[in-house]
């Protein structure tokens, strides 16, 4: 049987700031993301199998995707818990915000290397991630492959 890839499409909107960047985005702003995420994989051969014919239910591959990332992201504000940064995210908390703090600076380059562990975690052990595409803008996006990434 051969390897298939699937793909499965998310929308969110998170704001962020880039702190110690030399442009527009050191301020606080948001971006309306959308994330590709590709799986590859054989499609299930037993007969008895409720999931006779796929690779993996796409509504099992949603709920991980949900779960890890729309979820906590979606309409968050980021911000690289090493930077002064801090101060203002504990700021919006206190009112009510939903802030998250992350260990690295909130890039789309970042982003989806974060999401490519926090998926791969959750995957079952014969499904892998093929590739991520995180697209922050009509016209900007970071992409993370598996195959760049082997060691």
């Amino acid at each position: 049987m051969s390897n298939i890839r699937l793909t499965k499409l998310f929308n969110f909107e998170t704001g962020h700031a880039l702190y110690g960047y030399d442009g527009k985005c050191r301020n606080v702003h948001g971006h309306s993301y959308k994330l590709a995420v590709t799986v590859i994989g054989r499609p299930i051969t037993d007969r008895s199998h409720v999931k006779l014919g796929m690779v993996i239910d796409f509504g099992d591959l949603k709920k991980i995707v949900k779960e890890e990332i729309v979820d906590k992201f979606d309409h968050a504000t980021v911000f690289n818990k090493n930077t002064p940064h801090v101060e203002l995210a504990e700021e919006l908390k206190k009112r009510g915000h939903n802030v998250l703090l992350v260990d690295y600076q909130p890039t789309s380059e970042n982003m989806v290397l974060d999401f490519s562990e926090k998926i791969k975690a959750r995957l079952p052990e014969e499904i892998q991630l093929h590739s991520l595409k995180l697209q922050e803008t009509e016209t900007s996006f970071a992409e993370w492959y598996a195959g760049d990434n082997e060691k």
